[in-house]
């Protein structure tokens, strides 16, 4: 039985899941909802929802987000193992949307402490001016990071706060599609 459990488990596609829960999320918050996942280059954008509202924006499938710049990219750093991240996060002046003034290495660690603690991951008005966002992650039944959950929108309508509304319904919306992929933490 334990074996047929896992089985399972292994063949439930975490993008399929997500892709379902982010159009009724998207709808929920009236925000723009994007689905990223670990590339080669890093967080990659794999699926975005449209919301009706227009963000002045252009996330396309294919975009590679920044490490430090950007909530999917804080949800990754934190999540993922440390030395997957290590060399990444050293190169981030060098990638799309690198720090021009990059943080020292104590307030990075202290910024992935907090992502970790509280689960989630927020920017206000950066790297994009007068864009909000809330990203959080989305893990296996082995309780690694398989994707990201992330809503966007202008910051004139789009609370980035982390006990706001948006944080608390993209946190469950992870959470549930990380319960359904087996996750118990």
């Amino acid at each position: 039985m334990l074996q047929l459990g896992l089985v399972s488990l292994q063949r439930l596609d975490p993008v399929r899941i997500a892709t379902k829960e982010i159009a009724t999320l998207t709808t929920d918050t009236g925000h723009t909802v994007a689905i990223a996942v670990w590339g080669n280059m890093g967080p990659t954008i794999i699926r975005v929802e449209e919301s009706s509202h227009a963000l002045h924006v252009n996330l396309r499938t294919g975009t590679v987000m920044s490490l430090l710049n950007t909530a999917t990219g804080l949800v990754f750093a934190a999540f993922l193992p440390p030395k997957v991240v290590e060399g990444m996060i050293r190169n981030e002046t060098g990638r799309v949307g690198g720090l021009a003034d990059p943080p020292s290495r104590e307030k990075i660690e202290a910024l992935l402490t907090e992502v970790r603690r509280r689960g989630l991951a927020r920017v206000a008005g950066a790297p994009i001016p007068g864009i909000n966002a809330v990203s959080a992650p989305v893990f296996d039944h082995a309780g690694n990071i398989v994707l990201s959950i992330t809503a966007m929108g202008p910051s004139g309508v789009f609370d980035p706060d982390y006990d706001g509304p948006t944080a608390k319904v993209v946190v469950e919306n992870a959470n549930r599609i990380s319960r359904q992929l087996g996750y118990n933490p």
